[in-house]
């Protein structure tokens, strides 16, 4: 199975951005948490269930696994798709600056 583009979720779209650098899960959640500034926590259950679906996506790859800790990294692949969904998130922000100039009285 391989990952069909689109909108990524919230927690892929960080799962994905906490991998640039190799990582295992615990650790992952925490940082998770400290990317988001505390916006996003990720419970075991849906940080586990994510990583073995992008795992199969080819997204991330397994870097080591001593029995205990599984350690992930991003796959070229997966840094490529991260890329487009940042540039896509961006271009949404970028097509909502008529919301900013409402706000700031601009537009009435």
């Amino acid at each position: 199975m391989s990952y069909t583009g689109g909108p990524m979720t919230e927690a892929m779209y960080y799962v994905l951005l906490t991998l640039m650098y190799p990582n295992h899960g615990y650790q992952l959640m925490q940082e998770i948490s400290e990317i988001s500034g505390g916006r996003v926590k990720m419970g075991p259950g849906t940080l586990y269930g994510l990583l073995n679906r992008i795992e199969e996506e080819g997204l991330i790859a397994k870097e080591s696994d001593d029995g205990r800790r599984k350690t992930y990294r991003i796959t070229l692949y997966g840094k490529e798709q991260l890329y487009k969904e940042y540039e896509r998130l961006h271009k949404m922000i970028s097509d909502g600056k008529i919301i900013g100039e409402w706000r700031s009285g601009n537009d009435k």
